[in-house]
């Protein structure tokens, strides 16, 4: 995934953009970079922020960086922001993006004329650099920008710097959110919304899908109008979202009570305590509580003093194991109780499955699953949800197969897997049961999750779960 702040102002930006990229932290895991505009012209700073938090990559940048304008980002994939020279003149310009149609995109501009694109470790190519050249074949950013958007296939939402001030637009479906904030003598930009309001800033606006704006010091001028369609992810409420972010209105910890609630209204199990994975399933399990009258409880922490969100390797192992050794039991809180648990999500269901037995080790006579969110059946083609090459890393996709006795399981086939009210769907979720070792499993329905989101269900993406496009 990834998140990105930027800022125009009056005076220097540094600490503003400094703190609000920061706070994108949780957002991503590899990159990090922050480029500026001021009298000395562009200056960027990119670090590697796998092992070490943004704040202590970026300290001595901040107090060497000048400049009144300036974009920063957070990426779990590609090096950004990207500082072009182009028919336009120079720009910065970072994303947040999944490109389906890469391959075809590259032949395009190759056919084209285009010379080459600098290759990543890995055979890859920045995604930012080929949004850059897809910008750059057209006569004037304004379109450059427009067909950008309408050419990828996948999502799209992006800020560019220029010395007279940031471009922003939003995704064409609106799949991931940006928004402008206010104070005096400066404006900023913003992938979470709750990322200025330490710094002063208060609500100005939120784009809508394919909308483009311009900031300058003078203020915000809309260069293309919004669509009407849109499809935000609804996994930004689940999952991604810090609790105090909103998107179109809606606050992220207030829907993840209503989700747990939800939860809690079709269950019929008697535990002793409710408790939510840390740090995502917290805030649906306190729902479930106050809906349950279950007593919520913290039967194990997270130790982040030296391991923040950041310090997570990009080999999925590696992962697993840092996952699990962040965990620390409270034993109090655990032997002989009857547990049951919330997470945001269940992917591949290997760290549920160490939680679980990890639980069971410290004494939990029954350890009952639920997640908040329906079974990921698909993969998402809109975000960088994980790193799962294949669809087949998801356990309801191997559980399935293992049921139909077939990787090639058809559409309609899947499609049965997806209604809560089917046999398939039964069978599924006991197979998955069984194979994580549960004592029970309950997932949330998509109707509640859409429900507790409570904005038009038309205008949220659920793809990962009902495939419905």
């Amino acid at each position: 995934m990834g998140g990105f702040f930027g800022v125009v102002s009056k005076e220097d930006c540094l600490f503003d953009l400094f703190f609000g990229t920061d706070y994108h932290s949780h957002l991503g895991t590899r990159r990090g970079g922050l480029a500026v505009y001021g009298e000395n012209g562009f200056d960027r700073s990119i670090h590697n922020i796998e092992n070490s938090p943004f704040r202590t990559k970026f300290d001595k940048d901040v107090q060497e960086m000048k400049g009144n304008m300036g974009i920063g980002c957070i990426s779990d994939y590609e090096p950004q922001p990207l500082i072009v020279r182009s028919h336009h003149g120079t720009y910065a310009i970072t994303t947040v993006s999944k490109i389906n149609n890469i391959d075809e995109i590259v032949q395009d501009i190759f056919d084209k004329g285009h010379a080459h694109f600098l290759e990543m470790s890995g055979g890859d190519i920045n995604a930012t650099e080929l949004v850059a050249a897809l910008i750059n074949q057209k006569e004037n950013l304004i379109d450059g920008i427009r067909y950008a958007l309408e050419t990828i296939d996948g999502s799209l939402t992006l800020m560019l710097l220029t010395p007279k001030g940031i471009y922003a637009a939003r995704d064409k479906y609106g799949r991931t959110p940006i928004v402008i904030g206010q104070k005096e003598n400066a404006y900023c930009v913003t992938f979470e919304d709750f990322a200025y309001r330490n710094l002063g800033y208060h609500d100005y606006k939120e784009l809508g899908p394919g909308e483009i704006d311009v900031i300058t010091t003078e203020g915000v001028k809309t260069l293309v109008a919004p669509d009407k369609d849109m499809k935000i992810c609804t996994f930004l409420w689940v999952y991604y979202g810090y609790p105090s972010s909103s998107y179109e209105g809606v606050s992220v910890e207030e829907m993840r009570y209503r989700c747990g609630a939800c939860l809690a209204k079709r269950d019929n199990v008697k535990p002793d305590i409710v408790a939510g994975v840390p740090d995502s399933g917290i805030a649906h399990a306190v729902g479930y509580s106050n809906e349950s009258g279950i007593p919520f409880s913290r039967p194990f922490i997270k130790y982040t003093p030296t391991w923040p969100r950041s310090f997570m390797p990009t080999i999925q192992s590696q992962r697993n194991l840092i996952a699990k050794m962040k965990l620390i039991a409270v034993h109090e809180l655990i032997k002989d109780k009857k547990l049951l648990l919330i997470d945001d999500s269940i992917v591949r269901g290997t760290q549920l499955r160490e939680t679980t037995e990890f639980l069971y080790e410290s004494g939990a006579k029954e350890v009952h699953i639920r997640p908040a969110c329906p079974p990921l059946v698909y993969g998402c083609k809109y975000l960088n949800f994980s790193r799962s090459s294949s669809e087949m890393d998801l356990i309801t996709r191997r559980v399935i197969a293992k049921l139909e006795g077939t990787d090639e399981v058809p559409n309609e086939v899947l499609q049965q897997y997806t209604d809560p009210n089917s046999e398939k769907y039964d069978q599924m979720i006991e197979e998955i049961r069984k194979e994580l070792k549960f004592t029970s499993l309950q997932y949330n329905r998509l109707d509640d999750m859409l429900e507790s989101v409570g904005i038009p269900v038309e205008n949220l993406c659920t793809y990962c779960w009902d495939g419905k496009e």
